[in-house]
């Protein structure tokens, strides 16, 4: 019992190292590529070819396909990807992500890596200054505790071997056959699923067969399974989400699923390759395992990581012909209901992954917001000119509550991802995104005051005349063309904006609104007992107009870099 419970806690020591280590390299490189990243993958959308491209050197960057397939979620959600050409990006992904399965082959040493890792990523990230020197050091700290978590486990299982009764629930897996192969996958597509790491289950399987407790067939049948099982970090990211989220995290399920079941019958030709590309990989080398020589087939884990390659690309190769007929059939599977609209506290997961993403899902709410908006413009004027009727009225109150809680829900959620080490541009993003939903939001709040106005006067009896109509609907006019000429500025990426002829324009609206404000004053008079009532509410309503000019005037200075 004793060696039982020294065994579990070296390996999941070991195993929270490497988890630790994966969680800072990850970061550490996702800080130093910032929104480089997400301009590099937007750009997928030129070539089928260039999409796989992008997806292997993209997960090579970040270290993690799950990061990778987080990214695509949001960018499918938000349109900057099609579903074909998201797929053709997974592709990749899963061919970039065998890149750690590599290092983790040719690691000389890791407990002295390790250490040294953790020694110089120190000196960088505790004693240096700059924001990149900081990312620098948390990425070697990371990779270094991801070769100290190999060495923990690699200690961790070294004992097993000499004891007969834990050995035998390793040698007894069977990978002569398919049906062992199965249940070993099964059991590797579980384990992935919980610990949200195939790069950690493939180590750990790499461990076992160094130590000769688990075979070559049987360390490829985990790769199987752990490829399946990694996709769940993209259901995860998804719940909640757009439809097209959900396909994005079906698409590749499905495609790792179906690359599984069609190559497992074949891992006998795997396991031929692997011995072809190094015939040396069964010699044994003599390690001392408590003071006693033991041999250990140490040279094991670079066939199983060309083995991981190999079937990366035999994976992609059978997907790649058919992307488009492949998404037609998972649009079919997740039909794309109507108006729909993605919530962003159900993708806290991928903010969690990638601050990138949760600004991607914060900027589909501003979207929304923006188009709101001028909805609400277009429903005010129907209010000023007499047009609207009961429903119209409470669009206006129902969509402006709606809008209260959009803003709220992005500045918790935006607020959640600002508490974590952030590179510059993803801060400034961020920032910009959450001074964007105040505007948005304040707009909203004036399109309500119009209808309240006109509510009040109408519940005091007092009509407005058609000249005065006639007026605030040269304001509106007027403000609404502003709105619409700078609304289509908030996306991704931004556009060059001319904010000297925004200013301009801005500044002959407020002018305008001056004036109209003294023609109304100029209103009350002797001879109209109720004008000083009427005109004071039609003051209101002209006030909300200058009100919305300048939250459009902010936000298009935002946009341009000049507010914050």
């Amino acid at each position: 019992m004793k060696d039982i419970l020294l065994i579990l806690t070296t390996v999941c020591g070991g195993l929270g190292l490497f988890l630790l280590g994966m969680k800072h390299l990850s970061e550490g490189l996702q800080s130093t590529a910032g929104g480089g990243l997400r301009k590099f993958m937007a750009n997928a959308t030129s070539h089928r070819m260039v999409g796989v491209g992008m997806g292997v050197i993209s997960t090579m960057i970040v270290q993690s396909s799950s990061i990778i397939t987080v990214m695509l979620v949001g960018f499918v959600s938000t349109a900057l990807l099609t579903l074909p050409q998201a797929i053709n990006v997974l592709i990749g992904a899963n061919i970039g992500t065998t890149a750690t399965v590599w290092i983790i082959a040719y690691a000389p040493n890791p407990q002295m890596l390790g250490f040294v890792g953790i020694a110089i990523g120190s000196v960088f990230y505790f004693f240096m200054r700059g924001e990149k020197v900081h990312n620098l050091g948390l990425t070697i700290i990371g990779l270094g505790l991801v070769f100290l978590g190999l060495y923990y486990m690699s200690k961790g299982v070294m004992p097993i071997r000499e004891n007969p009764a834990i050995a035998r629930y390793f040698t007894e897996m069977d990978g002569s056959t398919l049906v062992g192969c199965v249940k070993v996958a099964v059991v590797a597509m579980l384990f992935t699923a919980v610990i949200q790491s195939s790069a950690a289950t493939v180590a750990i399987a790499m461990t076992l067969a160094s130590q000769q407790l688990i075979s070559y067939e049987v360390a490829i049948a985990v790769l199987f399974g752990a490829n399946v099982g990694t996709t769940a970090t993209g259901w995860i990211a998804a719940i909640g989400g757009t439809a097209d989220a959900r396909r994005t995290a079906l698409a590749h399920t499905l495609s790792n699923l179906i690359g599984s079941i069609v190559f497992l019958p074949f891992i006998a030709v795997f396991v031929k390759c692997g011995q072809a590309i190094f015939p040396n990989w069964n010699v044994a080398e003599t390690v001392i395992v408590s003071g006693q020589p033991t041999q250990a087939l140490t040279h094991i884990t670079a066939p199983i990581a060309v083995t991981d390659t190999i079937f990366a690309i035999c994976r992609g190769a059978l997907l790649f012909p058919f992307v488009k007929s492949f998404a037609r059939l998972v649009e079919k599977v997740i039909p794309q209901p109507e108006n729909e609209k993605p919530h962003l506290s159900a993708l806290k997961f991928g903010a969690r992954l990638s601050p990138v993403i949760a600004c991607d899902q914060a900027l589909l709410e501003v979207k929304f917001m923006k188009e709101s908006n001028l909805e609400l413009l277009d429903c005010a004027r129907k209010v000023l000119s007499g047009e609207a009727d009961e429903s119209v009225e409470n669009h206006i109150i129902h969509r402006e509550d709606i809008l209260d809680n959009v803003q709220r829900e992005v500045t918790e959620f935006l607020g959640s991802i600002m508490t974590k080490r952030l590179a510059f541009d993803v801060s400034e993003r961020a920032r910009r995104l959450l001074r964007l939903t105040d505007e948005l939001e304040s707009v909203s709040d004036e399109a309500a005051t119009v209808l309240k106005v006109v509510k009040r006067l109408r519940s005091q009896k007092q009509k407005m005349s058609e000249i005065s109509v006639s007026l605030l609907l040269s304001v509106h006019d007027r403000v609404a063309e502003f709105a619409a000429k700078v609304t289509p500025w908030i996306r991704s990426p931004r556009p060059a904006i001319d904010i000297a002829d925004v200013q301009s324009e801005s500044a002959a609206i407020h002018e305008l609104i001056r004036t109209c404000r003294k023609t109304q004053l100029g209103r009350v008079g002797p001879e109209d007992p109720g004008s000083s009532i009427r005109v004071l509410g039609e003051l209101d309503i002209i006030n909300a107009y200058e009100r919305i000019r300048a939250y459009y005037l902010n936000i298009a200075e935002t946009l341009a870099g000049g507010k914050r």
